[in-house]
């Protein structure tokens, strides 16, 4: 049988085979609504849990999930879900929501990496995170069953594992150059590439669980693109939404999200309050934590509404830099206690997932976390920076007075004067 055959017959099969077995199974409990916004990229679960968070993002690596065999076949790595199982059941059983960032991270094998990047990406190897491959029918035969694979575990009908309740496909997708590679597209290439494993990872997630959700992941880049690069390496965050979602209507529209990171214009700048690129109408360069009521707004548009209804935003991967001075540490916090306030006003934001919970010292010199890391570490823990004590109180009734030192520091006489 010639493969192209055998592949089409592999998805048919597959394809029915799921939707018979898991009908009956499918997990109908509603989203669930936290006490509060408060998350973070947890690293230390104890600690987590121990600062009170109702949100968590989990990074997952597909590449990791699975290996490859010559005859294109794959075998789904028991020891990596079991890693993921440590991660997630513990801070799921204590009512956290759990979101998984869904990455294709090159892995070094060919076989591997052949069924799971998109054979457009950079051939140099030089990229971060590619796309999913879309493109090939053997791409998406793959990607579905190591969704399914994941739907299924943390679906809620094997406690054992823990409860997933969101899925983010990709990383930055507007940015692709860096985070989500095609090699070198057009902006609508990008749409249609990445509406198709948005697509998938919904149809799959949804087998599983009716009420689970499926996200966009976008930078802070909304009416402009990662400058220093071609537009065909990156696209403006606001005209990829609209392309996307015109996109999803014509191909038949289903329940997607938005998972936004409002960085600072400038990340190495703690002082977000002041950032210029963010302003207060849908031209703006930026949607940083400054102008956030501008991604809520926006998403009220008729022809991105679901069921009548905007759909929903979480912040899932922001942090605010820790500068190497004597007020460092305060203007940290001063950041936190600002993008806190800010969240906690936009009705349409379920979510502000902070990133990260300890420094990484790969990551370009930036310092955002609640915790130092050890010197000479990657992310050891090392010592608990003032934004820790910070965070500590959000979401709960020592909060006010905790956060009124930082008014000053970000110009404000009350917080009430935000948006």
């Amino acid at each position: 049988m010639p493969l192209r055959h055998f592949i089409t017959t592999c998805v048919c099969t597959f394809s029915l085979l799921a939707a018979i077995r898991h009908v009956a199974a499918q997990n109908t409990d509603p989203f669930p609504t936290p006490p509060s916004k408060k998350g973070l990229q947890v690293q230390m679960v104890d600690d987590a849990l121990a600062l009170g968070i109702h949100h968590a993002a989990v990074n997952v690596s597909l590449g990791a999930m699975f290996h490859a065999s010559k005859s294109g076949d794959l075998k789904i790595d028991e020891n990596y879900l079991a890693s993921l199982d440590k991660q997630v059941k513990p801070i799921s059983d204590a009512g956290v929501v759990v979101y998984l960032i869904l990455l294709a991270y090159p892995t070094g094998d060919a076989e591997k990496d052949a069924l799971l990047l998109h054979p457009a990406r950079r051939q140099d190897g030089k990229f971060n995170i590619a796309a999913f491959n879309t493109a090939k029918a053997e791409g998406p035969y793959w990607y579905r069953k190591l969704i399914a694979q994941l739907a299924d575990r943390f679906s809620g009908a094997h406690p054992e594992h823990g409860r997933v309740w969101g899925y983010i496909v990709g990383n930055e997708v507007n940015s692709h150059w860096m985070w989500y590679n095609l090699g070198n597209a057009p902006m609508a290439k990008v749409a249609s590439e990445y509406e198709k494993a948005v697509r998938a990872t919904h149809e799959e997630v949804r087998k599983h669980s009716a009420h689970a959700r499926v996200y966009l992941s976008f930078d802070h880049h909304w009416n402009a693109s990662m400058p220093g690069i071609s537009a065909e390496e990156a696209c403006k965050g606001r005209d990829l939404l609209d392309t996307f979602a015109k996109l999803a209507r014509e191909r038949g529209d289903f329940e997607w999200h938005v998972a936004h990171h409002p960085y600072p214009d400038d990340l190495g700048n703690p002082r977000t309050w002041l950032d210029k690129a963010a302003l207060p109408n849908a031209d703006s360069p930026h949607i940083t934590f400054k102008n956030l009521e501008v991604a809520c707004e926006y998403m009220k548009r008729p022809e991105l509404l679901w069921q009548g209804k905007p759909r929903r935003i979480i912040l899932s991967e922001q942090g605010i830099h820790c500068l190497a001075t004597p007020d460092g540490g305060e203007l940290q916090a001063a950041g936190y206690a600002y993008a806190w306030e800010k969240t906690t006003r936009q009705d349409g934001i379920d979510a502000l997932i902070w990133h990260r919970h300890v420094d990484h010292a790969h990551e370009g010199g930036l310092r955002l976390g609640l915790w130092e890391n050890q010197a000479g570490s990657i992310a050891t823990p090392g010592k608990k920076r003032e934004i820790y004590g910070l965070f500590l109180k959000a979401g709960t009734p020592e909060w006010t007075e905790a956060a009124r030192k930082y008014l000053s520091i970000v110009g404000l006489k009350s917080w009430d004067e935000l948006k």
